[in-house]
């Protein structure tokens, strides 16, 4: 570690880490994914950004093949009947066409299609709090060299991370688009934003699945 007496306490047991990593609360590994940019402004530079991406992906993809038996578990231990793999919304960017299999053999695939209200609604949201994301790397290295000759910056390290974030999210969001649209045609369904807000109840989602799956068919 950068900090010596840091590294000595940790080696010699005098203290630990202990991470407080929950399904509520995901914020230490978007805090690990980080953002691009000016390290003076919690930036990352250029490597140590994509090496964290390659990590986050690998993991994504890990914990998607882990589905079949997180499904077996809920099911044999703890009885139950239902399981919902609430996936990133990276997903449809991992590139790995084992992952769409494996989700397609054990789960439903259901694409939540936004309406254009709340596709805007998620745009105004993300500007205001710029969060890390995930981004594929032929998409990053094309918006990135579109980023820096639009801000005129001649080097990745002069970069606003937030700034960059805002700026790209847009068209991260609408580069997923026909990506989500291709593996729910292929593996799934689509429902609307607007029919899931309808959703008030376990009883009222199955009945949504069981409209959607004869509407498809």
């Amino acid at each position: 570690m950068a900090i010596p007496l840091m590294r000595e306490l940790l080696r010699t047991d005098s203290i630990y880490i202990r991470n407080n990593i929950t399904v509520d609360n995901l914020k230490p590994v978007s805090t690990f994914l980080g953002k691009l940019g000016n390290p003076e402004r919690g930036g990352l530079a250029l490597d140590e950004f994509k090496r964290r991406q390659a990590l986050h992906r690998g993991a994504e993809i890990a914990a998607m093949k882990d589905v079949p038996e997180f499904i077996r578990k809920a099911q044999e231990i703890y009885g139950y009947r239902h399981f919902v793999n609430d996936a990133g919304g990276s997903l449809c960017e991992l590139d790995d066409p084992e992952v769409i299999e494996v989700l397609a053999a054990h789960t439903l695939i259901l694409y939540i299609k936004a309406t254009a209200e709340d596709e805007k609604e998620l745009i105004e949201r993300a500007e205001k709090d710029p969060k890390p994301l995930y981004y594929r790397e032929s998409f990053l290295d094309q918006e990135l060299a579109a980023y820096l000759k639009a801000r005129s910056l001649p080097y990745v390290a002069m970069i606003d991370p937030d700034d960059f974030v805002r700026w790209v999210f847009p068209r991260l969001f609408y580069s997923r688009l026909p990506r989500y649209e291709a593996i729910a045609r292929q593996h799934g369904y689509i429902v609307s934003t607007q029919e899931l807000w309808q959703v008030q109840c376990e009883a009222d989602f199955l009945a949504l699945l069981e409209q959607v799956i004869r509407r498809t068919r």
